[in-house]
Order: C-alpha cells, then structure tokens, then sequence
C-alpha cells in the first residue's frame, strides 16, 4: 500500500488488473461535518488500523477488492473534505452509488450537520427520479460516556429521512466497520435489481402435425379409407386451426367384440 498524507491507499489492484476485471464495481461517498470520523472509517475499513489524526482539508478515493456475499466487487470509496457546510456536492452527487452520512455521537452540532447532507442527497434523487441507498452512522461508540446524541435521535433521523442507522467505532470494531460498508454495497446491488429491464418472456406452442391419409378416389369425388372398416366422405377441408381430434365408434358397433374405433377431424361432414 502507498500513502498519501499518512493515509493509506488500497493500491494493491495494478491499472492492468483493472481494466481487464470483469467484476461489478460501487462507489460510495462518506459525507458529514469535520470531525465525524469519516477519514478514520475508511482506514479503519481498508486497513483495520486506526489513527486518529487527519489532515482535514485532504480528499481522497480509495479503491480496494472486495467480496461480499461470495460475490467479488470492486470498490471505490471517496473520502469527502467538506468542512462545516456542504460545498461542491455535484462532484460527489454524480459519482456515488451509495453514501455513507457520518456524524460523531459526542458532538450535537456534528449530528445536526448531518440533515444538510440527508436533505440534499433527497433533493438530488427527486431531480433525478433515482434513488440512491443512504446510510446514517453514528460514529465514536467508544466515547459512549461523553455522548450527546441518543441512539434513538439517530433512529428517528434516519426514519425520517428512509435509510438505514448503524451506530460503530472506528477506534474498536473492524467487523462493525466492514459490516457497513458491505451493507452499502448489498443495497446498492438490491437497488439495481429493482430498477433492472423487465425480460420479455416468450412462451412456444407446439402442435401436433396434422398427417393426411391417402386419398382415393370414388366416383369422382375424393374419399378418405382408414382400414376396412368403412369409408368416409368429406366435402370440405376445415383450417388446422379448427380441427380438433375426435374419437367416434366403427358402424360394426352389433358386433359383440369390442367396437374398433376410428380417429377422425372434428370438422369433416360424414354423410
């Protein structure tokens, strides 16, 4: 891994790898106020490492391979630099699959911050009319007894807003931190199942092949001879459409063995 301004970088994916990569890819953008954490969430998630000092004024994408679900995914997560206020938001609004709002539990204006971003990210999807997967965070668990903002003030945020609440430290718990982000990348693969193209669905009917039995003619007019049972006339041919297979009894219906039976076209007029 290379670094950049002591943050690390998943680097281990070389260009040639790739492009010749045929695994879907997400992108997922980490917005909130300074001091939310968001920089040592995404170390935390590429790394398992924390550190606590950032430069805050640095933004970044990061881009490591992952497998959720038994499912590979390449993903790219941007590290955003807003500091109190969310300024140039189209650079992420555009780009990202799925966000990540990240506000500090001991920190109120931080979690107050937080409904600027929920509200543009809701603005932006009716623009667009497409909805994208957004998950509310509530970061520094680990600083519990300093905390400011309930667990169920982060609840009613995100109900009011449609996403999903998680509250995690990036100082503590990889597997909380892993968890999430994997969450964002589910969501956005539901988000794509839903708003994938109809199929058409193409249903074959196979019929059976109407045989004909040789013709042979009787005072000039055609007739049908099945066996030596009888013989048949017929005055008109009906379409293969409206013919419908019929079973009738042989005129030898006196006779004590069991009456032979002839299968004829519903359709043709026995006379």
């Amino acid at each position: 891994m290379s670094s950049v301004f002591g943050k690390p970088r998943a680097g281990n994916l070389g260009p040639e790898r790739l492009v010749h990569s045929s695994i879907s890819e997400v992108n997922v953008a980490i917005l909130g106020c300074r001091g939310a954490g968001k920089s040592a969430l995404t170390v935390k998630f590429l790394t398992k490492r924390f550190i606590s000092e950032y430069d805050p004024n640095l933004e970044d994408t990061y881009t490591s391979e992952e497998t959720v679900d038994q499912q590979p995914v390449l993903l790219r997560v941007m590290d955003t630099a807003d500091q109190d206020v969310p300024r140039n938001c189209k650079r992420y609004l555009s780009w990202a699959q799925a966000f990540l709002v990240v506000y500090s539990i001991d920190d109120r204006r931080n979690f107050e911050g937080c409904s600027q971003y929920l509200e543009i990210i809701t603005h932006h999807a009716k623009e667009t009319q497409h909805d994208h997967p957004v998950l509310l965070l509530g970061n520094k668990l680990d600083m519990a007894q300093y905390r400011q903002v309930t667990k169920s003030e982060g609840m009613t945020l995100a109900s009011k807003f449609g996403c999903l609440f998680y509250e995690v430290s990036a100082c503590l718990d990889f597997e909380a931190v892993q968890h999430v982000f994997h969450e964002a990348i589910r969501e956005v693969r539901r988000e794509q199942e839903r708003n994938a193209p109809t199929r058409p669905l193409f249903i074959s009917e196979e019929r059976s092949i109407f045989h004909q039995a040789p013709l042979t003619a009787k005072h000039g007019l055609p007739s049908c001879t099945f066996n030596t049972l009888s013989t048949v006339n017929y005055k008109e041919m009906p379409t293969v459409a409206q013919a419908k297979l019929v079973t009738v009894k042989s005129s030898r219906a006196q006779s004590k063995r069991k009456a032979p039976t002839l299968t004829l076209l519903k359709g043709f007029k026995i006379f």
